[in-house]
């Protein structure tokens, strides 16, 4: 880890040409660094959260007319002294202007630099710095405002009030294991179990968000399936608004899936339109085919879409049965419903009673026309409905962070041996073992417990400049 004594410098914002460019110092010697290069009031002099217009220049040569951003420590980011100088965006003046701060004694930042002083600094812990590139990352409403409320301290503050509960009862045993050979207890064991039963509950409930909040963040993984002729691509084209994919009335057109991103109500559904299922004519629709069938077995949500006016209720049945897996969600739309005309409500009916009496429990049908446009609206709810239901509320915490949900699961096996011990009766000092090892995995989330291996991973997957 390099010298936190350095003065770093990085382009906080993208490369390319664009109107404005930021490029930002941070460290001990960032305000005195830009001073010594800059034409204007004297940086040194002025306060905190203050802009100043002025010229960088290199001896007599002027690089180009900015704006100047004062943040005095401890009052910034990092807790250090921040300047950010917004200079014109050209490649030209950027990489003038950073090999000038380079010349006077700062040096380039390393992906994450910034950030990762931030949380050296104690102004941030680590869950809310991983929170930082979610909220960078973030493409959709939802995605941002979990990282939002992460980056905040929602998550931080739950964690935070578990590990002082449990390092109050360490402490007791602590104690007790300085009193063994008088045999006495400090910590009350039915205080201690019913304690390690309400945190391991919470802990499951974070483990269970894990799901929701991938989602959430990667996207929910959606594939449309059906038969050949179906109208999977046209339901494609007609949930995007765009002719995405070729529609023919010749079935198999399909050979390879297409893949799309639909935003419904501030979630992406990652649309993957796939190859007919059926007995294929030749190889390359077998290999669509069996493509096919590896997106289902990797989706969390599966639309089998069929052909209203044309399968009968044995083929429907049959590709139910064969289609049906546990955890991923399934939503039936019958297609094709401007095509039934006087027999249509009978024809509703029939498929309706079929899933009355066919043993398959929680299949939600909707009746749509791809090409008419007919009911897409009211299938986008029903697709929303059926990936998220009810688990997204605004200050829900939501983990959707790998390496949060592993430390997570350590943590409630910790826990589980615990209230083994306190059911059997076991020593303090193997109880003492158990929760310290349930408060080091709760602190690798939130960096109270770090290795240099640790944090040069988390940091190294930021941009350079954040």
């Amino acid at each position: 880890m390099d010298n936190l004594q350095d003065t770093i410098v990085a382009l906080a914002t993208p490369n390319g040409i664009g109107a404005i460019a930021v490029i930002r110092l941070s460290g001990l010697d960032a305000i005195n660094i830009a001073n010594s290069v800059w034409k204007g009031k004297d940086l040194t002099k002025q306060a905190s959260h203050t802009i100043h217009f002025g010229h960088i220049m290199d001896g007599d040569l002027m690089l180009d007319e900015v704006l100047v951003s004062l943040f005095v420590a401890p009052r910034s980011y990092t807790r250090e002294n921040v300047v950010e100088i917004s200079c014109h965006a050209s490649g030209y003046i950027v990489e003038s202007i950073i090999k000038l701060f380079i010349k006077r004694g700062a040096r380039s930042a390393k992906p994450g630099e910034f950030t990762l002083r931030a949380f050296l600094n104690g102004q941030l812990d680590l869950s809310q710095a991983e929170a930082v590139a979610d909220l960078i990352a973030s493409n959709s409403k939802a995605s941002q405002q979990v990282a939002l409320q992460q980056l905040r301290g929602g998550f931080s503050n739950q964690l935070q009030g578990l590990r002082e509960q449990l390092v109050n009862f360490a402490s007791l045993i602590e104690l007790e294991l300085d009193f063994a050979e008088e045999d006495v207890e400090f910590a009350n064991r039915d205080q201690l179990k019913q304690l390690i039963v309400d945190i391991t509950r919470i802990i499951g409930r974070l483990i269970q968000s894990f799901e929701l909040g991938n989602a959430i963040k990667q996207g929910v993984n959606t594939v449309i399936a059906g038969r050949p002729n179906a109208g999977k691509s046209t339901l494609l084209n007609a949930l995007l608004n765009e002719e995405r994919a070729i529609v023919s009335h010749i079935p198999g057109t399909t050979r390879d899936t297409i893949e799309e991103v639909l935003n419904i109500q501030g979630i992406n559904f990652r649309l993957i339109d796939t190859a007919g299922i059926r007995e294929a004519t030749d190889a390359i629709e077998q290999i669509g085919v069996q493509r096919t069938m590896e997106k289902i077995s990797q989706s969390a949500l599966l639309i089998y879409v069929f052909d209203a006016d044309q399968i009968t209720l044995e083929e429907l049945k049959n590709d139910l049965e064969s289609l049906q897996s546990p955890g991923i969600a399934m939503l039936l739309v019958a297609n094709k419903m401007d095509l039934i005309q006087l027999e249509g409500k009978e024809k509703s009916e029939s498929i309706q009673e079929f899933f009355l009496t066919s043993g398959l429990p929680d299949l939600q049908t909707i009746f749509i026309s791809a090409k008419e446009k007919l009911h897409i609206d009211d299938l986008k709810n029903n697709i929303y409905g059926t990936a998220i239901k009810d688990q997204l509320s605004g200050d829900e915490t939501l983990v959707t962070n790998i390496r949060h949900l592993e430390a997570l699961q350590k943590t409630e096996d910790a826990l589980i041996r615990v209230l083994g011990g306190i059911d059997g009766s076991i020593t303090s000092d193997f109880l003492s073992m158990d929760i310290k090892q349930a408060l080091h995995y709760l602190g690798e989330i939130t960096g109270a417990v770090t290795t240099d291996d640790l944090l040069d991973n988390i940091f190294s997957k930021f941009c350079i400049g954040k």
